[in-house]
């Protein structure tokens, strides 16, 4: 279902624009740069023996940055828009070397090499924004991104897609220029819901993601 819809509003974004002539609609492209930080635990589970119960967490920042289209209906001095990233987000890939020993008194153990990579495809957000002053505004609203996991476990093993929702509130300055096209500069915070992924013994949990990012954006009102 979503992406059916981010389909549809896609798609009216590239639409004839004389379709919205006369009806205080707003279409554009941003460019964002922004710092996002996670935190992930691993919980490698077995029934017994020296790995039981194991676990791992680790903290990561990283900078990112992405375009984006939009659409906008204004009511007054409130807008209400759609918002969304047509290409994935990709982070790096992380190699992890391990040895799995079963038992405390065993010398016995199995050695591989763990590779993950993941991207954030089909970023959304749904947003409502107000008017604080002739050029200044602020907005809320939500957020959904898919997540597809690309790994290569020792185990054979893997963990699956998954989705993320969460918020994001910021603000913004809008300039007015000629012919009905404006300019903004905007700042927002975002910040999304835990999760958690299960493959075999092992039990993967993004503890939070959250972070800041500043756009620019073009746009034209009809």
């Amino acid at each position: 279902m979503r992406k059916i819809i981010v389909t549809i509003i896609s798609g009216l974004l590239f639409y004839s624009t004389s379709v919205f002539a006369e009806v205080g609609v707003n279409i554009g492209v941003s460019g964002t740069m922004g710092i996002f930080g996670a935190t992930g635990k691993e919980t490698h589970s077995v029934d017994s023996g020296a790995a039981a119960g194991n676990t791992a967490e680790d903290t990561e920042i990283a900078a990112v940055g992405y375009g984006s289209v939009f659409l906008e209906k204004e009511f007054g001095m409130f807008a209400i828009g759609v918002d969304y990233v047509p290409t994935p987000l990709s982070t790096d890939s992380v190699e992890t070397a391990k040895t799995d020993k079963r038992t405390e008194n065993s010398d016995a153990a199995t050695k591989g090499e763990n590779k993950v990579q993941v991207d954030f495809e089909d970023l959304y957000t749904v947003y409502v924004s107000m008017k604080i002053s002739e050029n200044g505004y602020i907005r809320a609203g939500a957020v959904a991104v898919d997540v597809i996991t690309n790994e290569s476990l020792n185990t054979g093993a893997t963990y699956g897609n998954t989705s993320l929702d969460g918020t994001v509130v910021g603000f913004g300055y809008n300039h007015d220029m000629d012919n009905g096209f404006f300019v903004r500069l905007e700042g927002n915070y975002m910040q999304f819901d835990g999760t958690s992924l299960t493959s075999g013994d092992n039990t993967v949990s993004l503890k939070n993601l959250d972070g800041a990012t500043g756009s620019l954006s073009i746009g034209k009102s009809f």
